[in-house]
C-alpha cells in the first residue's frame, strides 16, 4: 500500500538552532530536505538557541502531548538596565547600577514557585485580534495581560560585570524576558538546553526519533496518544460549533467569519 504523501518519516527531530534564524526557517530547512509534514512543540527568538522538537509525517497531530513538557534553558541577563522586548534587539529604557548578589539573591527568590508576569509587548499573542509585536512595531503601547506559570529552579551560574547567567527550570508558556524584565535587566543571550526527558546534546537533524520511543519518554503509549487525540479533536470542534452559534444568536459574524480563527493555537516563544 502506498504511503500518503508527506506521512512519512514519522517521529520527532531534535534540532540545536542558531542565532538568528527564526524557528519557523529552520523547520522550513527540515521539511525541504525530508518533505514530510512537519510542526514544532514550540518556538525559541531569533536571538535564542537550542533545543526545539520537530514532528514529522504523523507525528503532528500528536503535538498536544509535547507543547506542555517543561523547559530548561540557561539565560545572560543584563541587570545594568531594561529594554523594550526583554532581549538584545529592543530599545533601552533605562540604565542602572547592577545589583548587589546579595540583592540579586532577594529578588530571585520572589520568582521562584508560582510567578504571574506580563506577557513582553514583541510575543506572538493576540491583542485585540493582532499579534502583540505587530503592534508593538507600529509603536502602539497596549497593557499586556499577565500569565501565570511555574519557575521550579532559578540559579545564578556565574555574575561578572552586571551580567547574571541564570539556569532556569520552568513551566510550558514561561516568557524568561519577563523574568528577566522583573529583574529589572533584559537577556543578551538565551539557550533552551531541555525540553521534558529530551536534551539538546543529542540533537540531530539527520535523526528521526520513532514516535513510539518519543511518547515512552514522556510515559505515554501510542493507544493513549491517540485516544487523547481524539478527545482533543472532539473537544475542539465543539468549541467551534459553540462559537459559532454564539456569534451567531449575538448577530456577530457569520459562520464563514466565526471560524476562520476558531481553534487558532498559540504556542509561546521563551
Amino acid at each position: 500500500m502506498a504511503i500518503p504523501k508527506g506521512l512519512e518519516p514519522t517521529g520527532v527531530i531534535l534540532v540545536d538552532k542558531p542565532a538568528g534564524p527564526s524557528s519557523f526557517a529552520v523547520l522550513a530547512g527540515v521539511r525541504a530536505r525530508t518533505r514530510a509534514r512537519t510542526g514544532h512543540a514550540g518556538t525559541l527568538d531569533p536571538f535564542a538557541t537550542g533545543l526545539l522538537l520537530l514532528l514529522s509525517g504523523r507525528a503532528t497531530s500528536m503535538a498536544s502531548c509535547f507543547v506542555g513538557l517543561p523547559k530548561r534553558y540557561l539565560a545572560d541577563v543584563d541587570l545594568s538596565g531594561r529594554t523594550t522586548t526583554g532581549d538584545p534587539e529592543g530599545e533601552r529604557l533605562d540604565r542602572h547600577e547592577p545589583p548587589t548578589v546579595e540583592a540579586l539573591d532577594a529578588a530571585l527568590e520572589g520568582l521562584r514557585g508560582e510567578v504571574e508576569l506580563p506577557i513582553p509587548a514583541a510575543s506572538a499573542v493576540k491583542i485585540g485580534g493582532e499579534r502583540a509585536y505587530r503592534l508593538h512595531r507600529r509603536g502602539i503601547a497596549v497593557e499586556m495581560p499577565l500569565r501565570r506559570s511555574r519557575v521550579d529552579a532559578l540559579e545564578v551560574i556565574a555574575y561578572t560585570d552586571g551580567i547574571a547567567t541564570l539556569d532556569l527550570r520552568v513551566s510550558s508558556g514561561t516568557y524568561v524576558r519577563s523574568l528577566a524584565d522583573a529583574l529589572r535587566g533584559h537577556c543578551t543571550a538565551l539557550r533552551r538546553t531541555e525540553v521534558g526527558p529530551f536534551a539538546v546534546a543529542e540533537a540531530d537533524p539527520e535523526r528521526v526519533l520513532p514516535l513510539e520511543d518519543a511518547l515512552e519518554r514522556i510515559g505515554m503509549t501510542l493507544a493513549e496518544a491517540e485516544a487523547g487525540r481524539r478527545r482533543k479533536s472532539a473537544a475542539d470542534r465543539e468549541a467551534q460549533r459553540a462559537s459559532v452559534a454564539g456569534a451567531a444568536a449575538a448577530g456577530g459574524p457569520g459562520a464563514a467569519g466565526a471560524s476562520g480563527t476558531a481553534g487558532g493555537r498559540e504556542i509561546p516563544g521563551p
